[in-house]
């Protein structure tokens, strides 16, 4: 498999849209479509930039999980504190930034920060880093408008039991499944 081209199809707010060509392992010119977070200005750029993080909090053997509506299902999900980096910003500015911004609470400590992974292979360059931490404070709404988040602390039982009646983002699933089975 080599790319051998790219362009830009649509400029979008928070995502670029590109058409790539490439060969296929049988040396046939094929097209693929991606989207990014960032912009792109040759194929040697495509999935070396961090984007954003997701927050693993867990406080008194409770886990924080926010549930959202996310636009692209329709639906409230379960999900993980998370969001994009701005320019300048360091990942633990990040970090503090965004779970102030959807919960309220401070960030307390960084306890371990994983090495970027990709969020959406089959469709995107997004690379993001999962961060876990210990914060204090009490909550708060400081979302905008455009954002509907509840923010709460659940026991290793009631996460046991939302894994099979709720509906979670894959990385919030697999990090609840493992705070259930006392692994976190």
């Amino acid at each position: 498999m080599k790319l051998i081209k790219f362009e830009k199809v649509k400029d979008g707010r928070y995502l670029k849209n590109y058409e790539i060509t490439y060969l296929n392992k049988n040396g046939k010119e094929k097209k693929y479509e991606i989207v990014s977070r960032k912009e792109l200005n040759d194929i040697t750029d495509i999935g070396q930039k961090v984007s954003g993080v997701s927050i693993v909090v867990t406080m008194k053997d409770k886990l924080l999980l926010l549930r959202e509506f996310r636009m692209g299902v329709n639906k409230y999900i379960y999900n993980l504190v998370a969001g994009m980096i701005e320019d300048g910003e360091t990942m633990e500015e990040c970090i503090a930034r965004e779970l102030y911004e959807e919960t309220g609470l401070r960030l307390k400590k960084l306890i371990d920060l994983l090495p970027p992974s990709y969020a959406a292979v089959a469709i995107s360059d997004t690379m993001t880093q999962i961060a876990f931490v210990e914060a204090d404070g009490e909550f708060q709404d400081h979302t905008s408008e455009n954002e509907m988040i509840e923010a709460a602390f659940y026991t290793r039982d009631e996460v046991q039991k939302m894994l099979h009646t709720e509906q979670f983002s894959s990385r919030a699933q697999l990090i609840a499944y493992q705070f259930s089975m006392g692994k976190l």
